[in-house]
């Protein structure tokens, strides 16, 4: 599993308007996408939910490299850097993966938490107890899924939740609105820990 994030950070009076109809036309385009486990089409609004920005940041989890670069050299990555520009693309190595009872759900929310780890820590047993937090989660009620990844350049790690309705405040935890969930692979995402 891979995990992959691009988060496009638009002005404060931008219509966000925008990026909803732009999910609703073209969003289920990804529907049976090869190779993608899950795409979570995210939106921040400023001042909803705490949010300070405006902000759309689809979330991925690939099954498949090969299918992460075919969208990433595609015509649909293509369409998106074409209306906003090449955005940065965070992407992780997958740790772990877990479904949750609400996973038969269309998730209306998501919740994104990134740390780095202390430098002078030993991560095996850091990203394993890290694992073991998100076996917790994912048995909370309301949780659709959540997965697990590390970049080992940074040594960062990135907690991603899908929530059936409201995700829960959380220190050191950015809340996003889910406008569509494509998930042609989903069932194939290894469950538990991968490694």
């Amino acid at each position: 599993m891979h995990a992959m994030n691009y988060r496009i950070t638009l002005p404060a009076d931008y219509d966000m308007g925008i990026v909803h109809r732009r999910v609703a036309a073209k969003g289920h385009l990804l529907d049976g996408f090869p190779g993608l486990g899950l795409k979570a089409y995210l939106v921040r609004e400023r001042g909803t939910d705490g949010s300070p920005v405006n902000e759309y940041a689809p979330f991925y989890l690939w099954n498949t490299p090969e299918g992460m670069n075919s969208f990433l050299w595609g015509p649909g990555f293509q369409g998106l850097v074409a209306d906003f520009g090449r955005p940065t693309v965070e992407h992780w190595a997958g740790l772990a993966f877990e479904r949750g009872a609400a996973v038969g759900a269309v998730p209306l929310s998501a919740s994104r938490r990134v740390h780095r780890l202390d430098p002078a820590a030993d991560p095996a047993p850091v990203l394993a107890d890290e694992v073991r937090a998100l076996a917790e989660q994912a048995a909370a009620p309301g949780v659709h899924s959540a997965a697990l990844a590390v970049d080992p350049r940074h040594w960062e790690v990135v907690r991603f939740t899908l929530w059936q309705d409201t995700a829960p405040p959380e220190p050191g935890t950015d809340r996003y609105r889910v406008l569509h969930l494509s998930r042609p692979g989903l069932d194939a995402l290894p469950a538990g820990r991968q490694w």
